[in-house]
């Protein structure tokens, strides 16, 4: 038998001995890996998870007039969209705002790609349905009772065009907006029946923007874009962009702290445990220390003890640690956790340095054995 092999044995022999304790240290380890693998891929799903949740709130960055100008292009506009980043877009909305009436009572009416501004703000709650086709319109609450509208009804819009001419045109409400804001005093309809009904194209007022990214990556593109850009303004919505790192700032905090409370538990567990073993072996390390048995080859037992520790517990803990940190994104966020690859050795890796380091003042003890004392039985 080769010494590898030997020493292998000698290893998992002394840990089977001693199966009660080891069995607890095992279990300490585990949940601790666990803990530490469920809070690592946590941590690297929070932005994404976080940020999908504080998209459902609507824009985080909108395009604006630049300087004096009273409106933005179509080509700026688009042109400014085309740098964001396509993959993290989550929905853009274009909108161009002009005065009407219905039954003399002035409303706002808002062009945009109904298609776009669903996807940018997925707070609106819509009884009813979406306009789909030519002519149909989704009105606010507050439009709709105040001129006692439903979806259905038919209503016509008077007015002055963009030529200073008059208008008047039909439209047919298919849905009644609710989000407790301005929008629910505004008649919202594709920017085509809009451009045709104010006799004006290719002007943007404004573009709303749901992106996913953090608030240094929005800063860092609306710069580029005000860069490139000449006739865009891009702002951030501070409202929206500040609650969103502030959250995510806490919760990254809360779990560096819970892991390195778990990582000292973990230390603690192991070390006091290793304590007892050697405790125990008093009479065992002496006779082998008198029979010639080195510092070195006491150390290498012990530490291939707690290294096999680390080494089982991380494995496992790699394990339980995926299925922890996915029950935790679907009962928190309703989403399932990405599975990280490279975790699991990561997570043995991590237990086996942890192991190590918690082993060594049990370990330092063990050398310091005098064997004279110990035989005598002092």
């Amino acid at each position: 038998m080769n010494r590898q092999r030997f020493y292998i044995k000698m290893v998992v022999s002394s840990l089977l001995r001693r199966r009660s304790r080891m069995i607890v240290a095992l279990l300490a380890v585990a949940v601790g890996a666990t803990i530490l693998s469920g809070l690592i891929t946590i941590y690297y799903d929070i932005p994404k998870q976080m940020g999908m949740e504080f998209r459902s709130y609507g824009a985080n960055l909108v395009f604006i007039p630049a300087g004096n100008a009273a409106a933005i292009s179509t080509e700026e506009a688009w042109e400014a969209v085309s740098y964001l980043p396509a993959a993290n877009v989550i929905g853009v909305a274009p909108y161009r705002y002009h005065m009407v009436k219905i039954n003399e009572q002035p409303f706002m009416a808002a062009g945009t790609d109904l298609p776009g501004a669903r996807k940018a703000s997925p707070y609106w709650l819509v009884s009813g349905r979406w306009p789909e086709s030519a002519g149909e319109t989704l009105i606010g609450a507050e439009v709709a009772a105040a001129i006692r509208l439903l979806p259905g009804s038919p209503f016509t819009v008077t007015g002055t065009d963009a030529l200073g001419e008059g208008i008047e045109r039909k439209f047919t409400v298919t849905g009644v907006l609710q989000t407790g804001g301005t929008e629910e005093a505004f008649i919202f309809m594709s920017l085509p029946d809009f451009e045709a009904m104010m006799k004006e194209e290719g002007k943007i007022d404004v573009v709303e923007c749901s992106v996913s990214a953090s608030s240094e990556v929005l800063e860092a593109l609306a710069a580029q874009i005000g860069n490139l850009v000449p006739g865009v303004s891009p702002r951030l919505v501070k409202r929206v962009t500040d609650s969103e790192g502030s959250v995510l700032t806490k919760l990254q905090a809360l779990v560096y702290l819970v892991t390195v409370v778990v990582l000292l538990l973990i230390m603690i567990c192991v070390a006091t445990t290793m304590m007892a073993v050697i405790a125990e072996r008093r009479r065992e390390i002496g006779l082998r220390k008198a029979l010639g048995a080195s510092n070195k080859s006491l150390v290498a037992e012990f530490l291939g003890e707690g290294v096999f520790l680390g080494g089982f517990g991380g494995l496992l803990g790699a394990v339980f640690g995926f299925v922890f940190a996915q029950a935790v994104g679907l009962n928190v966020f309703n989403r399932s956790i990405t599975f990280q690859p490279l975790l699991a050795p990561v997570t043995v890796a991590a237990s086996i340095l942890i192991t190590g380091i918690a082993c060594i003042i049990p370990v330092r003890s063990a050398t310091e054995v005098d064997p004279a004392i110990v035989l005598r039985g002092e």
